[in-house]
């Protein structure tokens, strides 16, 4: 076994807290994914679908230009004044 000196039980003891606190956290997750996916089942079972599970429609479908002839107008500068800088009083 390691030499860890005489902090060893201080050592030991943080790597299993460590060890228990991510446990927790991989257990507490699994266990709301579980949850969030028999919910969700639930919904879609009384008929309420997801809206990332919609076909696009004609209304949402947006043409794209691909013509060269087509130009972008030029963006305008902005001319910024300085700031006045603030004078203790």
């Amino acid at each position: 076994m390691l030499d860890l000196g005489p902090h060893a039980s201080f050592i030991l003891a943080a790597y299993g807290v460590t060890a228990v606190a991510i446990a927790g956290l991989v257990l507490i997750t699994v266990g709301d994914d579980l949850k969030q996916r028999y919910l969700l089942a639930a919904l879609e079972r009384q008929g309420i679908k997801r809206r990332s599970a919609a076909k696009p429609t004609a209304k949402t479908a947006t043409p794209t230009t691909t013509h060269s002839s087509a130009k972008k107008p030029a963006a305008k500068s902005k001319t910024t004044r300085p700031r006045k800088r603030k004078t203790p009083s």
